[in-house]
């Protein structure tokens, strides 16, 4: 198969205080989110005058990416299109379109399977196509990268750095806590080819990233930015209720690495800048957040080398990969399917 361009896909956000409430209707649409939740994290997004960081830092990192393809000589153009705001998916499918692209390959900000870090941009690539018509470029999605290097060195420089500014007396009573989205607990234990997927994912990136950053150190998996109704059970414990636990048994340190995702948007600086570090402080821990690849330079290579195992055959380009559980390019039928809610 031969490929003309690459498009970045990735979830958008609201640039203005006006798009916050439209942003916040597209992402939750069919969702049965909770209205005081909806204004809950309506809230979060003015605290930031109505902007999220994801959208520059996907302007950064599609500059990135076109500079390390031009620096080696791999001549594609390179597209970006959002999930839930502007510029929409189906927008850039059709000036691909336009341009007479054919073709292209699809890099996601998400870095895991499941449902909404991996089908659903599926599903997004399908509609936007659909919208464009018959003619509309085929679009293929690069495979995960949870435990590619470029996407673990990253998280694992992050967590030396952060480390670093403690206080190497607590040492022994310092505590690595990773991060990443909460799902439903039904979703996290859905049937199928992938079941389960997500967390064990996850649980593999952070052994891999603390074996690389402080193999001395206790470290702990947990859960931010639930967003469903509360009788609905999710993955927990939540960061906030581990950080006391952490501190009632002692713990006097702590550096929070979000693992669940590549760069520093508004769940991010929120959730835990703003809020874990909050708590953190009324508990008396010392708290670093280390940061999240962005526009690392291994990360952004990790993403040229992805394309080019899939301009090249198989045998002829290496598939760099630090975990053991299984993987594919192509996602089997069935995979990651939504929860079906009462």
């Amino acid at each position: 198969m031969s490929y003309d361009a690459v498009v970045l896909i990735s979830f958008g956000g609201p640039e203005q205080p006006e798009d916050v409430l439209p942003f916040l209707a597209n992402v939750t649409r069919g969702r049965n989110v909770p209205p005081n939740r909806l204004a809950e994290v309506a809230e979060h997004y003015q605290h930031f005058g109505g902007v999220s960081p994801i959208n520059q830092q996907c302007r950064d990192l599609l500059a990135a990416i076109r500079t390390d393809f031009a620096a080696h000589g791999l001549d594609l153009p390179v597209y970006w299109g959002n999930r839930n705001w502007h510029p929409m998916l189906a927008d850039t499918v059709a000036q691909m379109h336009h341009d007479g692209v054919r073709s292209a390959l699809g890099f996601v900000t998400s870095a895991y399977g499941g449902y909404s870090s991996c089908r659903q941009y599926l599903e997004d690539i399908a509609a936007a196509r659909s919208a464009v018509g018959p003619e509309a470029p085929r679009i293929d999605k690069l495979r995960q990268y949870w435990d590619h290097p470029g996407f673990v060195e990253p998280h694992a420089a992050a967590v030396s750095a952060a480390l670093a500014t403690l206080d190497a007396d607590r040492r022994e009573s310092t505590r690595l806590v990773f991060t990443a989205h909460s799902i439903p607990v039904t979703a996290a234990a859905a049937a199928g080819p992938e079941g389960g997927r997500y967390e064990a994912q996850l649980r593999e990136t952070a052994r891999l990233v603390a074996e690389r950053a402080a193999p001395d150190l206790r470290y702990d998996l947990v859960w931010q930015s639930r967003s469903g109704p509360p009788q609905v059970p999710w993955l927990e414990p939540d960061v906030n209720d581990h950080l006391r636990a952490l501190a009632a048994d002692g713990v006097t340190s702590v550096v929070v690495s979000p693992i669940g995702f590549v760069s520093d948007h508004l769940e991010v600086v929120w959730d835990l800048d703003t809020e874990a570090a909050a708590t953190a402080k009324q508990l008396g821990l010392d708290f670093v957040r280390a940061g999240t690849p962005g526009t690392d330079p291994g990360f952004v290579s990790m993403i040229r080398e992805l394309v080019t195992e899939r301009l090249n055959p198989a045998d002829t380009v290496p598939r760099r990969r630090l975990g053991t559980l299984p993987a594919w390019d192509t996602c089997p039928d069935g995979c990651c399917l939504p929860v079906r809610r009462p």
